[in-house]
């Protein structure tokens, strides 16, 4: 269907579109709103350039779309506890979630979606990948579509690769009532509520195991699935400017930060919305 109110232009084939003809400064129409939405459940993650909105304009821009919600681990903003920082220092190595992921998945009920605003970025590098794994799921052939259909899977927040992306900022700015550990179990194949269509739900940052399994038994599937899910025809690249929005759906989109700015600072404000816990049975069947 055609757009009446905003631009959309498609930077790969996977997943990935610039959003253009739109302000996020300003409140938007229901019919706008109504658009981007659409937009964003086609292509999974939606660019915006130009938009350097301040803290009250941001938070605004992310609850026309859903309901903001803390961090687990990191405290946010001052005056604003649901926006976090997410920054790699001059002298600092190791950015955070530098690793391919699905937010948060250790979560009983994982965000539906993640908004990033780029503050500050380096004079060059610090792109972010993303991968659509609906097309990770279609792409498998039917029996192991069908063997995946059936199981479940263990996420951990504590995965030791996972852990290590989190240490600079666990030292200046871990939350009080942090844990150790999160867990969760979900559906190794997630029905997206809102769309119908089925998308693979592991990652190699917080999956362990599937469910009545060990992790030795589980790890020649999980590492088949890991490399599968990445495959360069399934993925985008954004490149960041400072006033670059990247709004995407956790439900069926993983995304990794690339680490090859070193020396050079990069500064993101974050916000992630709600969502609901994951199922592997349509809502139709429900």
């Amino acid at each position: 269907m055609a757009y009446r109110h905003i631009e959309v232009r498609r930077i790969a084939g996977a997943l990935g579109a610039e959003v253009h003809g739109v302000d996020l400064a300003r409140p938007l129409s229901a019919e706008v709103t109504d658009e981007i939405r659409r937009a964003w459940l086609d292509h999974l993650v939606l660019f915006f350039r130009d938009q350097p909105l301040d803290l009250p304009a941001y938070m605004a821009f992310a609850q026309q779309f859903g309901e903001p919600v803390e961090y687990p681990f990191v405290r946010g903003l001052e005056g604003y506890p649901k926006i976090i920082e997410i920054k790699k220092l001059e002298h600092e190595r190791v950015n955070f979630g530098g690793i391919w992921h699905a937010d948060t998945t250790y979560q009983d009920k994982p965000p539906m979606a993640t908004t990033l605003l780029a503050r500050e970025v380096p004079p060059y590098g610090g792109d972010t990948l993303f991968a659509n794994q609906y097309l990770a799921y279609e792409t498998l052939s039917p029996g192991l579509q069908r063997l995946l259909d059936g199981l479940h899977a263990v996420y951990s927040s504590a995965k030791a690769d996972t852990t290590k992306t989190r240490e600079d900022r666990m030292q200046d700015s871990a939350r009080d009532d942090v844990r150790e550990e999160y867990l969760a179990e979900h559906p190794a194949v997630r029905v997206h509520p809102e769309t119908g269509r089925k998308a693979l739900y592991v990652n190699v940052a917080h999956t362990v195991r599937f469910r009545d399994m060990t992790e030795e038994e589980s790890r020649p599937l999980l590492e088949y699935l890991y490399a599968h899910q990445i495959r360069p025809e399934l993925t985008c690249r954004f490149s960041w400017r400072v006033g670059s929005i990247a709004f995407w759906d956790n439900r069926c989109a993983q995304h990794n930060p690339v680490n090859d700015y070193h020396g050079f600072r990069r500064v993101m404000h974050r916000i992630t919305l709600a969502g609901d816990r994951p199922s592997g049975i349509s809502a139709a069947a429900r």
